[in-house]
C-alpha cells in the first residue's frame, strides 16, 4: 500500500479553459524546434548546419562541458534554421519534417547512462540542487519521479504513459543510483510499481511539484544530489530500454479562457505554434498572451514564430489585459475579480468557480512585505522571505542556512502569484541558484 502524504499549504487557481477529454491528432505541423534555454546547466553548441539531413534522435546540439550529452531532433527531415539572438546566442534549432520518419542509431558505449546521454533523454531530467540538467560527473543520492501535475489546467500525465514502459523505465533508473527511486502519484491513483517506492499526495497545488514531494519524502541537504523527472520521461526511458527507439510524441492540453475549444491534441515535441494553434485562439478578446506551459511557470511565446517548449505538455492562452477599460482599474470591486485575500466580493459566489484571468499584475512594485503571505502557499520547512533576502544580498552562507539547496524557481511560483509587492520571485531564485553554482563549483 502506498504511503499517503497530505499537503495543506498551497492554492488551486480557478482558471477558465480546462481541456476536455477529447483528443485530436495534429496533422498540420511540419516544423519543429529545440530551444537550448529549456536545458539549463550546460553551454550548448550546434552539431548541425542549415540544410543538413537528420533523423529522429540525431543530435542537434551538444553540451560543451560533456560532449556525449545531446539535444536530439524530434523528427526526420532537413535542418531549416539555427536562429540566433543577441551576441549570437542560439535561440532554437528548427527542423522541417520530410519523408519517412526513421530513427537514428544511438552510438553509445553500451551502458544505460551513455545511451541516455546520446539519445537526448538525459537532458529531460533535472538535478537538485540548482534545478539544471544533471551534472555528468555526479551520481544521484535518489531519483524522484512524479506522475501528476497540479498546476492550473495541467493535463493528466497518464495520457502520455504506457504502464509497461513506465515500469521498465523505473527499473532502469534504479540502476543509476545507490539510493531509491521514489514515484509520486495522486491520492486514489491505481499506479503501482515494484521498482520504486510509491507515495500518494493529496492537497492543493504545488502538491504535484517535484520540490514539494522531495521536501515531504527526503529533503536535499548540502553536498547531496538528487535527480528528478516526470513519469512521461520515465516511460520514454523504458521504451528506449525495451525497443531501442525514442518516443517524441506528446499529448498537449490546449487550455485557458482564450482557447476556442480547450482540448487535448496529440503532436510531437517542439511543434511550431503558428500551425498547431491555427484557428484555436479567439480573435474577439483583444490581445492574447500565449504561454507554452502553465500560467505560473510557463514560457511566454510568440504565436507567429514560437514553438512548444519543454516540458511539452500544455499551452495556455489568456488575455494581455492591456486594453482593459474598467471603473477604478485594478482597484475595482467587480465580482468578476479574484483575490486570495478576499479583497473583492467574488468570494461570495465561491472562489472555486472558474475566473477569466488576464496577464496584468494589477498593482505596483514595492519593497518586500514581511506579512507571511508566502508561507500560506509554500509547503516547505523554510522561511521564504528570509531565503529570498539572502539571495538578493548574494550572501552564500545565509542562502545555505535558509534552504537554497532544496528549492527551484517553480517552488516560488505561487508566492509570486500572491505577492502584494509584485516581485519576480522565480527570476530572483533562478539568478540565486546560478550565482551559487558559479561560486561554489
Amino acid at each position: 500500500m502506498a504511503n499517503l502524504i497530505t499537503i495543506k499549504k498551497g492554492l488551486d487557481i480557478p482558471l477558465q479553459g480546462n481541456a476536455k477529454d477529447e483528443t485530436t491528432e495534429d496533422s498540420r505541423t511540419e516544423v519543429f524546434a529545440i530551444a537550448p534555454d529549456d536545458y539549463p546547466g550546460y553551454t550548448w553548441k550546434v552539431a548541425v548546419k542549415p540544410g543538413d539531413t537528420v533523423k529522429c534522435g540525431s543530435p542537434l546540439l551538444c553540451a560543451k562541458e560533456c560532449g556525449d550529452i545531446t539535444l536530439t531532433s524530434p523528427v526526420s527531415g532537413i535542418v531549416s534554421d539555427i536562429h540566433r539572438g543577441e551576441r549570437r546566442k542560439i535561440e532554437f534549432v528548427s527542423v522541417i519534417r520530410e519523408g519517412e520518419q526513421t530513427q537514428a542509431e544511438i552510438e553509445s558505449d553500451g551502458t544505460l547512462l551513455s545511451g541516455l546521454r546520446k539519445s537526448g533523454l538525459f537532458a529531460l531530467m533535472r538535478q537538485r540542487p540548482y534545478d539544471i540538467v544533471p551534472d555528468c560527473n555526479t551520481a544521484p543520492r535518489d531519483i524522484f519521479v512524479t506522475a501528476f501535475d497540479s498546476a492550473p489546467l495541467a493535463p493528466d500525465l497518464r495520457l502520455n504513459i504506457d504502464d509497461k514502459y513506465l515500469e521498465s523505465g523505473l527499473k532502469a533508473l534504479a540502476t543509476l543510483t545507490e539510493g531509491k527511486v521514489y514515484l509520486s502519484v495522486p491520492a486514489g491513483s491505481e499506479i503501482k510499481s515494484n521498482a520504486a517506492e510509491v507515495f500518494e499526495f493529496k492537497g492543493p497545488h504545488p502538491a504535484g511539484n517535484t520540490g514539494t514531494q522531495i521536501a515531504a519524502i527526503k529533503p536535499v541537504n548540502k553536498g547531496e544530489t538528487v535527480w528528478t523527472l516526470d513519469a512521461v520521461t520515465a516511460a520514454r526511458i523504458g521504451e528506449f530500454v525495451e525497443t531501442g527507439h525514442i518516443s517524441y510524441d506528446t499529448v498537449v492540453a490546449l487550455t485557458g479562457p482564450c482557447m476556442k475549444n480547450p482540448r487535448m491534441i496529440r503532436t510531437t515535441i517542439g511543434a511550431k505554434l503558428s500551425t498547431l494553434l491555427e484557428g484555436e485562439i479567439t480573435s474577439d478578446m483583444g490581445k492574447v498572451r500565449t504561454i507554452s506551459g502553465n500560467v505560473l511557470t510557463g514560457s511566454r511565446v510568440d504565436i507567429t514564430d514560437g514553438f512548444l517548449r519543454y516540458p511539452y505538455r500544455q499551452i495556455t492562452a489568456i488575455e494581455e489585459g492591456d486594453s482593459a477599460d474598467e471603473f477604478m482599474g485594478w482597484a475595482s470591486l467587480s465580482p468578476k475579480k479574484y483575490s486570495v485575500s478576499r479583497a473583492f466580493p467574488a468570494f461570495l459566489r465561491g472562489l472555486s468557480k472558474p475566473f477569466s484571468f488576464d496577464a496584468r499584475i494589477k498593482g505596483g512594485h514595492r519593497a518586500m512585505i514581511m506579512s507571511g503571505e508566502y508561507d500560506k502557499v509554500f509547503p516547505f520547512d523554510i522561511y521564504p522571505e528570509y531565503l529570498l533576502k539572502a539571495i538578493i544580498a548574494r550572501n552564500i552562507e545565509k542562502m545555505e542556512e535558509r534552504g537554497i539547496y532544496e528549492v527551484a524557481p517553480e517552488d516560488f511560483a505561487l508566492p509570486e502569484f500572491v505577492d502584494t509587492s509584485k516581485l519576480e520571485l522565480q527570476k530572483i531564485v533562478r539568478e540565486g541558484l546560478d550565482y551559487l553554482r558559479k561560486e561554489t563549483m
